[in-house]
């Protein structure tokens, strides 16, 4: 189990993230996503421990997260960028995550290397971006961590590797109750793998909730009526308009569909249209919003 309580991460004047909380259960696989520059990687880093948080803390299996040699010996972390020992090959960084890993395995590791097609006597600097990826995870499976953090976990990998990738993350998570974090800027993958999501924005945690939970309590709700209507009509608890066209109203119903239903019902609409939203629509519609006006880039120019 992760338990991330109330951590703050600050470098010198800068506030990289601000009182985030969650929990990873036991077996659970969870969704982090967020723009660049969001937190993610720091929020990852202070899980494995190598950051310390300035305010808060993170518990991995009761244990604080920093400087503490039980947790790293059960917790595995793919970073973004990777890295390996100069003129190594698989076959010898295997060796040395086995004297790091107690429960290390070397035949999930060749099991695992066979499934994605990796030669692990070649030197690993002729890999490229997608197999580093792929390589990591063969490591991250063999040493059989109780908990997975992992960056950016689908980068470079290309659909029939990323298929492979989640159907070995679910069924690893489900056999060993291993609590897993993967941040991805691929909201597909993301809430087609994990049972819960959290999404970071401006330093702190937006949203956090089941995967199951987006249809029922996220929706894109279209009201027309036979009147006048305006954007103060639309000022009740967990609803975003969207847009006013005319007489209609589309309003984005952000973590309680029926009672911003019940609301628009109470307004008299001529019809109401519910759609479910998707992760993607979540995820715009859970961000700051900026206007941009894009015909700057363009206006003018003959």
């Amino acid at each position: 189990m992760v338990e991330i309580k109330n951590v703050t991460k600050k470098f010198g004047g800068f506030t990289a993230l601000e009182d985030i909380s969650f929990t990873v259960d036991i077996g659970s696989v969870y969704g982090l996503v967020g723009y660049n520059g969001a937190g993610k990687t720091t929020l990852l880093r202070c899980c494995a421990g190598i950051y310390r948080p300035d305010g808060g803390e993170v518990l991995i299996g009761g244990h604080n997260a920093y400087d503490n040699n039980v947790n790293r010996h059960k917790l595995f972390f793919v970073p973004d960028e990777i890295y390996y020992e100069a003129n190594s090959s698989m076959s010898d960084m295997a060796r040395f995550y086995a004297g790091y890993y107690p429960a290390f395995s070397m035949e999930i590791f060749n099991n695992a290397a066979e499934l994605f097609d990796l030669d692990t006597k070649k030197k690993i600097r002729g890999f490229s971006k997608g197999m580093l990826r792929q390589a990591e995870i063969v490591f991250a499976f063999a040493c059989r961590p109780q908990n997975m953090l992992l960056d950016e976990a689908f980068d470079g990998l290309d659909p029939a590797k990323r298929h492979i990738v989640k159907q070995l993350f679910l069924e690893y998570a489900a056999e060993s109750g291993c609590s897993m974090i993967i941040s991805s800027h691929n909201l597909q993958e993301i809430s087609e793998l994990c049972d819960h999501i959290g999404l970071i924005n401006g330093k702190k945690l937006k949203l956090s909730l089941k995967t199951s939970d987006i249809p029922k309590l996220y929706k894109q709700i279209t009201a027309s009526f036979d009147k006048e209507i305006c954007k103060a009509d639309f000022d009740f608890p967990d609803a975003e308009v969207v847009r006013i066209d005319g007489n209609t109203a589309v309003v984005a119903a952000m973590g309680n569909a029926p009672e911003v239903e019940e609301n628009l019902k109470a307004l008299s609409p001529v019809e109401i249209v519910s759609e479910s939203m998707t992760m993607e629509d979540v995820f715009v519609q859970g961000l700051e919003k900026k206007e941009k006006d894009v015909s700057k880039i363009f206006g003018g120019v003959k």
